[in-house]
């Protein structure tokens, strides 16, 4: 079981609920769209160097060997750990963010 599905705060923005999603998460990208989110599929290293104000959520796999030092470089926006959740669990805890936001 995952504790603290969700990692860091965000500053907040006027943009649209834009998700960046792990590339290797593919359920989760297919089911966040079918959701009607924008999903955007980036490697880790693509999460790191984009602009954090352009996402309103950024999904990871959890397999990052150091998932702390990911945060600190995706500052001013929200970290979901998709780690033995299902896509289901995951679009969940995306609706619940976005709207805290």
């Amino acid at each position: 079981m995952i504790q603290n599905n969700v990692i860091s705060v965000c500053e907040g923005g006027d943009h649209l609920e834009r998700i960046a999603v792990e590339a290797n998460l593919t359920s989760v990208q297919k089911h966040l769209r079918e959701q009607g989110y924008q999903v955007d599929a980036l490697k880790p290293v693509e999460m790191i160097q984009s602009n954090p104000k352009a996402y309103d959520v950024m999904v990871v796999s959890g397999h990052e060997k150091d998932l702390q030092r990911f945060e600190d470089q995706v500052q001013n926006c929200p970290v979901i750990n998709a780690f033995g959740l299902t896509p289901e669990e995951v679009s969940n805890q995306v609706a619940q963010t976005v709207q805290r936001y």
